[in-house]
Order: structure tokens, then C-alpha cells, then sequence
């Protein structure tokens, strides 16, 4: 079968705004997402810094009543959906919802939601827990929500793979399409975990940076005064369309799906392999789905974590796959901006890897004022550039050792 696909749709909710629209825009200008937080009271926490989405009003979506059913993830994933569905032109009913699936990533699910039943459960006691708490916090519920909310009665499931889970899902949904399973696809990340229990969590791997005094500053991907990654939240999706259903409707096209890649390190729960082996192997499993040569890349969508041994294995990853090449490719690092979204990283971005295809523009990788000497790549740290991208290859690792790469192309009949 083999059917071609392409993104017909895309939305976003981020830490530098609250739809598509505005993330791209602060992205662009380089701007930074990363603030304090506000969540909880986090004075005697290492980390007090976090990318939170900021004035999201789900109840202009979402009725009330229900509102208060759903932990906040499901809240961002229902309301990207139905913007997504606005942007992509798609018209849902009971016949086309047939034909419409879900494969969406979610790292951790109802973390919020566990923490305070939990603290309900100790203090008054099992009779006053919620029937809606497992319906709140299990991470597929999301995709369900999204389901019952757009009536997309195709494949529906969720790919739970720490920070690689956006990515897979898109993947996966590419895969459905091109096998003729669905004639489109709702795919991409959703993650909110901004809880004290998280935050405690990656302190205690020293995983999280501690940069507090200066926020803004905090993510700093590929620099050699980086000290960890910022933990943020959000919701990143995009509609995958078999080619000449896209066609037949009229529909915006953003990009192609051109390949996709996946693989293990089989080396460590949490440390990538420091010869970025497993990465680069999915970096070439992609390129080879889409049958062109490394050299034709032209844009890399960096996992740029802003974490000692993600950025150096990633940059030997790259080094690996292209050669010579590699110092010819601008690599851009969104998590300088947004910070790390965990689950919903792929999905978001994904999404500006189709938009920096769609608007020729490269978004900057912000703070990196002193490059790591064993990161000596273009990381695009001068600011944004306006450049015709013929091919975008998006990096996604994540704990346990699993990575997933998804390639973009240009959209030519």
C-alpha cells in the first residue's frame, strides 16, 4: 500500500502561549517560556524554575462540569484537539469519524491527580475518593477524551515511552495511514506534570537545573555551563492525511511524513550511550524510510535537552550519521525556549519541525553563550534564519534508552 501522508493540520499549547500562533512567534523572536513556579510552593526544593503553560482558560472548551473531571493534561490534549480540527479543516461526523484515528504520547499521565488523592486517601480516608480518580489520571484517557469530545471513532491508543512517547505516536500514526488503516490521524504529545512529587523526583537524579536566579536562562542546550534540563508542560498535535484524501478536500499542506526511525540503547535506565549509538541508529532508520541520502537533510530538530551527557551523545549521534555533513546542517533547540515537556516534547516539536518546513524559517537555540567544546556543531545561536528546508529530521530520547527520530519533507506533488 504504501500511501503517502501528509500534515494538513497543527496546534499548540506551550509555555510561550496558549495556541499555535503565538508559540511559533515567541519561538521565533527567541524568546523564553521558562519562569518560576507557581504551582506549588517549591521554597525548599533545589529547582523552583519550570515552564508553565500560563493563563489557559480550558473552560472556553470544555463545559465546567467536566472540566473539573479531567486532570489538567487531559485538559490541554482535548482543547489542542479541537483546535487542531479547526486549523486542519476537517469536518468530523458520524460517517468520517470511521475513518479518524488517535495515537497520542503521554510520558507520566494524572501525576497531579495522584498526588492529591493520595493526600486525600491519608487524611480522610478511602470513602472519600473520587470514582472519577482513575478516569482522571490514566495516561490513554487523554486519547479517549479527545475521542468522545471530536467523535474520531478510528484507532485510539496511547505510546507511553518517557520523552520519546510525542514522537512514537506520530510515528506509529504515519504507519496507520501509510497501511491504509485510517484516512487520517490526531497524533503528537501531551504532558503536566509540574507537581512537587516530579519536581522532588528529578532533583533527586540531579537531573533538573538549579539555575533559579535566573530563569530565562535556565535551558541551555549544547552549552558547556548547562546543569540540567528545565521541566515544562504542554500539548503539541498535528492531523496526519493520507495524500489524496488531503487532496480531494482541498486541505493546507504544512509538509510530508517522510520517515520514521526507532531504537534501543540497551545500555541504562536513564544515561543515553555516550557513543550515541541507539540515536544515531534511528536517525538512519528514518532517512532510510524515506530513501534519500543523510547529505540530503538539510535542518535538525535537536532533543538538546540542556542535560551534560544528553547533548554530547546526541552531537556524536549526529557526527555519525552525517559525516562531514553535520557541520553543514543549522540544529535547532527548542527546549532553550520551552524547556523539557517530557511526553509531549515530540508532539510540540514536531510541530515547529512541519512550520519551519511550511514558513522557511529556523528558530534560534537560545543561551548558548559558551558552546561545549565537545559540542562544536551549528546550533543556530545567532538568532532565527529564513532558509528553504527540503528536509527536517526530529530528535526524540528518552529515559530507558529509547529514541525515535521522524523525518519531515517539503510538500511536492
Amino acid at each position: 500500500m504504501n500511501k503517502r501522508v501528509v500534515v494538513t493540520g497543527v496546534s499548540a499549547i506551550t509555555p510561550l502561549g496558549n495556541d499555535v500562533e503565538t508559540s511559533w512567534k515567541r519561538l521565533l523572536a527567541g524568546e523564553s517560556g521558562i519562569s518560576y513556579i507557581t504551582r506549588f510552593d517549591c521554597s525548599n526544593y533545589k529547582t523552583k524554575i519550570a515552564g508553565e503553560v500560563k493563563g489557559f482558560e480550558p473552560e472556553k472548551y470544555i463545559p465546567r462540569k467536566q472540566v473539573k473531571r479531567m486532570d489538567r493534561f487531559n485538559h490541554y490534549a482535548v482543547v489542542a484537539a479541537l483546535m487542531l480540527l479547526k486549523d486542519s479543516g476537517f469536518e468530523l461526523d458520524e460517517k468520517r469519524g470511521e475513518d479518524v484515528g488517535i495515537v497520542l504520547g503521554c510520558g507520566l499521565g494524572g501525576l497531579e491527580t495522584i498526588e492529591e488523592f493520595h493526600e486525600r486517601l491519608l487524611k480522610r480516608g478511602p470513602s472519600k475518593i473520587s470514582p472519577f480518580y482513575i478516569p482522571k489520571l490514566i495516561s490513554n484517557i487523554a486519547a479517549g477524551q479527545i475521542a468522545i469530545f471530536t467523535r474520531a471513532k478510528g484507532p485510539n491508543m496511547v505510546t507511553t515511552s518517557a520523552c520519546a512517547s510525542g514522537c512514537h505516536s506520530i510515528g506509529y500514526a504515519f504507519s496507520d495511514i501509510k497501511l491504509g488503516r485510517a484516512k487520517a490521524m490526531i497524533c503528537g504529545g501531551v504532558e503536566s506534570t509540574i507537581t512537587p512529587m516530579a519536581v522532588a523526583g528529578f532533583n533527586a537524579m540531579n537531573a533538573l537545573s538549579t539555575r533559579n536566579d535566573e530563569p530565562e536562562k535556565a535551558s541551555r542546550p549544547f552549552d558547556k555551563d548547562r546543569d540540567g534540563f528545565v521541566i515544562s508542560e504542554g500539548c503539541g498535535l498535528l492531523f496526519l492525511e493520507e495524500l489524496e484524501h488531503a487532496k480531494k478536500r482541498g486541505a493546507k499542506i504544512y509538509a510530508e511524513v517522510a520517515g520514521f526511525g526507532a531504537s534501543a540503547d540497551a545500555y541504562h535506565i536513564t544515561a543515553p550511550d555516550e557513543t550515541g549509538d541507539g540515536m544515531a541508529r534511528a536517525m538512519v532508520a528514518a532517512i532510510k524510510e524515506a530513501g534519500i541520502s543523510p547529505n540530503d537533510v538539510d535542518h535538525i530538530n535537536a532533543h538538546g535537552t540542556s542535560t551534560p551527557l544528553n547533548d554530547i551523545a546526541e552531537t556524536k549521534a549526529i557526527k555519525k550519521v552525517f559525516g562531514k555533513h553535520a557541520y553543514n546542517i543549522p540544529i535547532t533547540a527548542n527546549k532553550s525556549m520551552i524547556g523539557h515537556m517530557l511526553g509531549a516534547a515530540g508532539g510540540v516539536e514536531a510541530v515547529f519541525s512541519a512550520l519551519t518546513i511550511y514558513n522557511e524559517k529556523i528558530p534560534p537555540t537560545i543561551n548558548l553563550e559558551n558552546p561545549d567544546p565537545e559540542c562544536d556543531l551549528d546550533y543556530v545561536s545567532d538568532g532565527p534564519r529564513d532558509k528553504k528546508i527540503n528536509y527536517v529530521l526530529c530528535n526524540s530520547f528518552g529515559f530507558g534508552g529509547t529514541n525515535a527520530c521522524i523525518l519531515f519533507k517539503r510538500f511536492e506533488e
